[in-house]
Protein backbone atom coordinates (compact mmCIF):
# COMPACT_ATOMS: atom_id res chain seq x y z
CA UNK A 1 0.00 0.00 0.00
CA UNK A 2 0.96 3.43 -0.55
CA UNK A 3 0.01 7.25 -0.01
CA UNK A 4 0.54 9.56 -2.67
CA UNK A 5 0.84 13.35 -1.23
CA UNK A 6 1.70 16.14 -4.02
CA UNK A 7 3.63 18.76 -4.08
CA UNK A 8 4.99 21.90 -5.82
CA UNK A 9 1.69 23.56 -7.62
CA UNK A 10 1.72 26.79 -7.61
CA UNK A 11 0.30 30.07 -9.72
CA UNK A 12 2.73 30.92 -13.00
CA UNK A 13 2.49 33.03 -16.19
CA UNK A 14 1.31 31.46 -19.71
CA UNK A 15 5.04 29.74 -21.12
CA UNK A 16 5.97 29.04 -17.85
CA UNK A 17 7.65 26.36 -15.92
CA UNK A 18 6.62 24.11 -12.82
CA UNK A 19 7.99 20.84 -11.71
CA UNK A 20 5.23 19.19 -9.46
CA UNK A 21 6.48 15.78 -7.20
CA UNK A 22 4.78 12.98 -6.04
CA UNK A 23 6.31 11.48 -2.86
CA UNK A 24 4.57 8.08 -1.96
CA UNK A 25 4.88 6.44 1.40
CA UNK A 26 5.72 2.48 1.47
CA UNK A 27 7.96 0.17 1.08
CA UNK A 28 6.30 -0.77 -2.18
CA UNK A 29 6.09 2.17 -3.84
CA UNK A 30 8.68 0.64 -6.87
CA UNK A 31 6.78 -1.86 -7.51
CA UNK A 32 3.55 0.52 -8.85
CA UNK A 33 3.13 2.30 -11.72
CA UNK A 34 2.26 5.75 -11.35
CA UNK A 35 0.00 8.50 -13.06
CA UNK A 36 -0.73 11.86 -13.17
CA UNK A 37 -4.35 13.23 -13.90
CA UNK A 38 -5.64 16.96 -13.67
CA UNK A 39 -9.54 18.06 -12.99
CA UNK A 40 -10.11 21.98 -14.20
CA UNK A 41 -13.26 23.24 -12.65
CA UNK A 42 -16.37 22.20 -14.05
CA UNK A 43 -14.63 19.37 -15.88
CA UNK A 44 -14.02 15.90 -15.73
CA UNK A 45 -10.53 14.55 -14.10
CA UNK A 46 -8.73 13.52 -17.33
CA UNK A 47 -5.38 11.85 -17.84
CA UNK A 48 -1.84 13.68 -18.09
CA UNK A 49 0.59 11.44 -17.94
CA UNK A 50 1.68 8.12 -16.86
CA UNK A 51 4.91 5.93 -15.73
CA UNK A 52 5.83 2.43 -15.33
CA UNK A 53 7.60 0.97 -12.14
CA UNK A 54 10.67 0.95 -13.59
CA UNK A 55 10.54 4.08 -15.27
CA UNK A 56 11.70 2.79 -18.68
CA UNK A 57 8.12 3.48 -20.31
CA UNK A 58 5.87 6.37 -20.30
CA UNK A 59 2.67 7.81 -22.18
CA UNK A 60 1.69 11.20 -22.28
CA UNK A 61 -1.96 12.87 -23.18
CA UNK A 62 -1.38 14.53 -26.63
CA UNK A 63 -2.27 18.21 -25.42
CA UNK A 64 0.74 17.59 -23.39
CA UNK A 65 3.24 15.57 -25.28
CA UNK A 66 6.30 17.94 -25.91
CA UNK A 67 5.68 20.01 -22.82
CA UNK A 68 5.45 17.32 -19.90
CA UNK A 69 8.05 15.02 -19.05
CA UNK A 70 7.42 12.55 -16.18
CA UNK A 71 10.32 11.36 -14.17
CA UNK A 72 10.81 8.90 -11.19
CA UNK A 73 13.33 8.25 -8.28
CA UNK A 74 12.46 5.19 -7.03
CA UNK A 75 15.13 5.47 -3.85
CA UNK A 76 13.66 8.35 -3.06
CA UNK A 77 9.90 7.05 -3.01
CA UNK A 78 9.05 10.10 -5.84
CA UNK A 79 7.18 10.95 -8.99
CA UNK A 80 7.67 13.65 -10.84
CA UNK A 81 5.86 16.05 -13.51
CA UNK A 82 8.42 18.71 -14.96
CA UNK A 83 5.73 21.01 -16.81
CA UNK A 84 7.12 23.63 -19.67
CA UNK A 85 5.54 25.96 -21.86
CA UNK A 86 2.50 26.51 -19.69
CA UNK A 87 -0.86 27.30 -21.53
CA UNK A 88 -3.82 29.37 -19.07
CA UNK A 89 -5.65 25.90 -20.04
CA UNK A 90 -3.23 23.35 -18.23
CA UNK A 91 -5.09 25.46 -15.07
CA UNK A 92 -6.11 22.63 -12.28
CA UNK A 93 -6.05 20.31 -9.45
CA UNK A 94 -3.30 18.17 -10.40
CA UNK A 95 -3.05 14.42 -8.83
CA UNK A 96 -1.13 11.62 -8.50
CA UNK A 97 -2.27 8.10 -8.59
CA UNK A 98 -0.69 4.66 -7.94
CA UNK A 99 -1.30 1.29 -9.65
CA UNK A 100 -0.32 -2.26 -9.85
CA UNK A 101 0.41 -3.48 -13.29
CA UNK A 102 -1.25 -1.14 -14.88
CA UNK A 103 1.53 -1.03 -17.79
CA UNK A 104 0.65 -4.65 -18.19
CA UNK A 105 -3.19 -3.69 -19.11
CA UNK A 106 -2.15 -0.72 -21.28
CA UNK A 107 -5.02 0.79 -19.34
CA UNK A 108 -3.03 3.94 -18.20
CA UNK A 109 -5.29 6.68 -19.18
CA UNK A 110 -8.39 4.92 -17.00
CA UNK A 111 -8.94 6.11 -13.50
CA UNK A 112 -10.33 2.79 -12.50
CA UNK A 113 -6.94 0.93 -12.54
CA UNK A 114 -5.03 3.38 -9.86
CA UNK A 115 -5.94 2.27 -6.33
CA UNK A 116 -4.40 5.25 -4.52
CA UNK A 117 -4.55 9.03 -4.89
CA UNK A 118 -3.67 12.16 -3.63
CA UNK A 119 -4.83 14.70 -2.31
CA UNK A 120 -4.10 17.31 -5.14
CA UNK A 121 -1.60 19.95 -5.92
CA UNK A 122 -3.54 23.59 -7.79
CA UNK A 123 -1.56 24.75 -10.78
CA UNK A 124 -2.78 28.52 -12.24
CA UNK A 125 -1.64 29.76 -15.11
CA UNK A 126 -2.19 33.33 -16.13
CA UNK A 127 -2.31 34.84 -19.40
Amino acid sequence: QVQPVESGGGLVQAGGSLRLSCAASGRTFSSYDMGWFRQAPGKEREFVAAISWSGSSTYYADSVKGRFTVSRDNAKNTVYLQMNSLKPEDTAVYYCAAGAGVFSTHMYTQRRVYDYWGQGTQVTVSS
